[in-house]
């Protein structure tokens, strides 16, 4: 074998220190993402897609340009919850995003579909492809944050996110029940897998607080998020309440309206990436 001069480009031997050719896709040409954050779940049904809304509002809030790539293809919802309801354009140079009342640059599934109630029936290469054009075609412009967010589960569509984009982080939302332990320890050890960063546990519908009282009442029991927080070491960033009001609000396309301030932690931590 001949001596090794570090050029991969001109070498054919399959040795232990040839470079892996990168996976993630360009951009457009015209985009200038800063941070990526994927927003992940091990289990469906835990409310990620409230918690990526209400993380983009906080950031947008602080003055940040922000934007929220709709990953979850067979199941969207991004747009309802900001109201957003007219088709995503476009030209020679690619895909114009949709347009928040505050500013919020969105992308989803539905705003490509003539029916919006019209199911996606694909599999899940075609699915991976659509989120891949999600990042590269569409013309995001100067984005500060980028919130992904991706279906429940450790499938086609959240590997095509940790490999294609360029992930500054991720947070795992995740609900009180026992189940939560194996549940956020599969979604942690393949976000460690992938090499990406966890930036903490985000908690939803810890408890409810009493209208009267302000007592906390913790329907699913006591959660169970700190102790498995603690034992992978991240940080738990917030126990969100059952709040009927941001259901409304998401029901209404007004999630903007919405009080971020249980999400304090997360942005803290986003702030300081």
């Amino acid at each position: 074998m001949s001596e090794c001069t570090h050029d991969c480009s001109s070498c054919s031997q399959n040795c232990a220190s040839r470079e892996k050719e990168s996976l993630i896709e360009p951009t457009n040409e015209l985009s200038n993402v800063k941070r990526v954050i994927g927003v992940i779940s091990g289990k469906g049904g835990v409310g990620k897609s409230m918690v990526t809304s209400l993380l983009a509002v906080a950031m947008r809030n602080r003055g940040k340009e922000v934007a929220v790539l709709d990953a979850d293809i067979t199941g969207p919802s991004i747009p309802k919850a900001f109201g957003i309801k007219d088709r995503a354009e476009g030209n020679d140079l690619g895909i114009f995003p949709a347009v928040t009342e505050k500013g919020i640059k969105i992308m989803s599934i539905n705003l490509l579909l003539e029916d919006t109630e019209a199911p996606v029936v694909w599999r899940g290469p075609v699915i991976a492809g659509a989120v891949k054009q999600f990042w590269s075609d569409v013309i995001w412009n100067d984005v500060d944050y980028m919130f992904v967010d991706c279906p429940p589960g450790t499938g086609d569509v959240p590997l095509t996110v940790f490999q294609s984009l360029p992930l500054s982080g991720v947070i795992i939302v995740t609900s009180p029940q026992d189940l939560v332990s194996m549940i956020v320890k599969k979604a942690y050890k393949m976000a460690e897998l992938m090499n990406i960063p966890v930036l903490g546990i985000v908690e939803n519908m810890s408890y409810i607080e009493c209208p009267d009282c302000k007592k906390k009442l913790r329907l699913f029991g006591e959660g169970k998020s700190q102790s498995v927080a603690d034992e992978i070491g991240v940080p738990l960033l917030a126990e969100m309440p059952i709040n009927p009001d941001h259901a409304v609000m998401v029901d209404n396309g007004c999630i903007e309206k919405a009080d971020t301030s249980v999400l304090s932690k997360a942005v803290e931590i986003l702030e300081n990436l």
